[in-house]
């Protein structure tokens, strides 16, 4: 059996600066893969290869066994269609309120009748506990709010995959905690992949299952959070000391 997705010995370079450098990562059913790195090491770089917006200059990645780079078009689309996308700061369409960005992707992608739309709609409001929301506008919205609308956005076609862009960035620590609980919650819930990228070492500790180290374009360190709160990696041990982990 395929795993979710797979990068294998991924190299990506731009105006000759190398941003990943023989990346290899995996994540099997049910995973929370967290990739872990400071700004600019590759994280997001990972997120747009998983998604073909950019293709490996070597190496492949793979999505359900299928290679991405050689997907036509079409194709292409219809893998897209399968996964999720939080995006950093949510991403909303500040012209649309609350129900209509979560609809505006099964109204434009889909042939589903509006009463079904308007159930999906709900349900998933509802996952993120929202309901209220439903006709406000982003304005209208704290960053937490707009992030977990993000993640709703995310669900509405039942999702193989879920990519979180910094699923906590801009967030006070308390709406950071709530973040990562209903990541978790979520998960409980649906069983979806995740693959998450975060600069944040106590986050990551808390949600993931598996873990990924990313510095300078290279996986330093890989395993589970105990795995990775038992590394001698001195860059783990300074996230660590960072996130107040460390012993």
């Amino acid at each position: 059996m395929h795993p979710v997705m797979e990068m294998r010995d991924v190299e990506f370079a731009f105006d000759q600066k190398k941003i990943l450098d023989g990346v290899s990562l995996r994540a099997e059913q049910g995973d929370r893969l967290v990739v872990l790195g400071t700004s600019g090491s590759g994280k997001s770089t990972i997120l747009r290869q998983i998604l073909g917006i950019l293709h490996p200059q070597r190496g492949s990645v793979f999505f359900q066994g299928q290679e991405v780079a050689k997907l036509e078009r079409r194709q292409l689309s219809q893998m897209r269609g399968r996964i999720g996308m939080v995006f950093q700061y949510a991403a909303l369409v500040s012209s649309l309120n609350v129900r209509d960005n979560l609809a505006l992707p099964l109204e434009e992608l889909t042939d589903k009748p509006a009463d079904e739309i308007e159930k999906i709609v709900d349900e998933k409001l509802a996952l993120v506990e929202l309901t209220e929301a439903k006709m406000k506008m982003p304005a209208e919205l704290s960053g937490g709010m707009k992030k977990r609308v993000g993640i709703a956005r995310a669900l509405v076609h039942e999702p193989e995959l879920i990519l979180f862009d910094e699923p906590s960035a801009g967030l006070d620590p308390v709406t950071a905690v709530v973040i990562d609980d209903l990541i978790l919650d979520l998960s409980a819930k649906t069983n979806v992949t995740a693959v998450i990228v975060t600069h944040l070492m106590q986050s990551a500790l808390k949600i993931a299952t598996q873990m990924a180290m990313l510095n300078e374009g290279k996986i330093v360190a890989e395993g589970t959070p105990d795995e990775m709160r038992a590394s001698s990696n001195e860059i783990v041990q300074d996230f660590l000391a960072a996130a107040g982990e460390k012993s």
